[in-house]
């Protein structure tokens, strides 16, 4: 008798194990990236962020003459090194753009950036300072220093992260904040972007490369990126919520079992 009900228990125990081993569990096929990728080669897809209001702009003038350019610069010009290194320095020397879309340049006057890209800009800036007769053979470098985008969900470190790079990858993005955990659902990667007054949302998996010639490969300044728990996680969320818990839960049907079967 006493044999019988410890083989019912321990029956029992392992019944309640694989239950939730079964729930717990994540397939490979849920976990690695790109399962369809293959040697080939892809065109890269042109991906432009248009300034915004509010944007910061870094814009530089030099010319064949650093001292005929240096009014058309704000504070220091094209010092370099010390503290101009700093990005939050830059910032703070940057032109913000107002919300009407405009910055205000040296010598130049008001010039409209709402809408328009980098490339765009700096073009325009140039033309503006060879046809007004202002320098000689000028150079025009535009960044934008304060694109951000903001990481949310099952990843390791969510936040808003700034980036001054031209563009950046989804990848990329998911990268600094730590990669998706292991409770990442990868083939379902929400991204929200507003852009000319529209908000759009679509849905990415990341499990596959047929993306890779979206609009969506490129992040996109003011992007947010949210990563869904997979199931595995959804379910350890409910009755079953870690190793405590299960313990308490098995402790607590062995007793009844126990008190059941005397």
């Amino acid at each position: 008798m006493k044999t019988r009900l410890t083989m019912k228990r321990r029956f029992y125990f392992l019944l309640v194990v694989s239950i939730f081993l079964m729930q717990s569990c994540v397939s490979k096929k849920e976990v690695v990236y790109f399962q369809d990728a293959n040697e080939s080669e892809q065109a890269i897809p042109v991906i432009s962020t248009k300034i915004e209001p509010n944007d910061i702009l870094s814009i530089q003038v030099s010319a064949q003459d650093p001292i005929a350019a240096a009014p058309y610069n704000l504070g220091s010009g094209n010092a370099t090194g010390g503290a101009l290194n700093n990005i939050e320095i830059l910032k703070l020397n940057g032109y913000l753009v107002s919300p009407e879309g405009m910055v205000t340049l040296p010598v130049l006057g008001e010039y409209e950036a709402k809408g328009k890209n980098i490339e765009e800009i700096r073009l325009e800036i140039e033309n503006m300072l060879i046809e007004g007769g202002h320098l000689v053979a000028p150079t025009v470098n535009v960044r934008l220093l304060n694109a951000k985008v903001t990481v949310m969900g099952e990843v390791k470190v969510p936040g808003t992260y700034t980036f001054t790079e031209q563009r950046i990858t989804l990848p990329q993005a998911l990268g600094y904040a730590g990669d998706l955990t292991i409770n990442g659902k990868r083939d379902d990667i929400l991204i929200i972007r507003e852009e000319d007054g529209k908000r759009t949302m679509k849905r990415i998996d990341m499990t596959t490369t047929d993306w890779f010639n979206s609009p969506y490969f490129y992040i996109k300044q003011n992007d947010v990126i949210v990563v869904s728990p997979n199931n595995a996680k959804v379910k350890s969320a409910g009755l079953i919520g870690n190793a405590a818990t299960v313990l308490t839960a098995v402790s607590v049907m062995l007793s009844a079992i126990v008190i059941i079967t005397r």
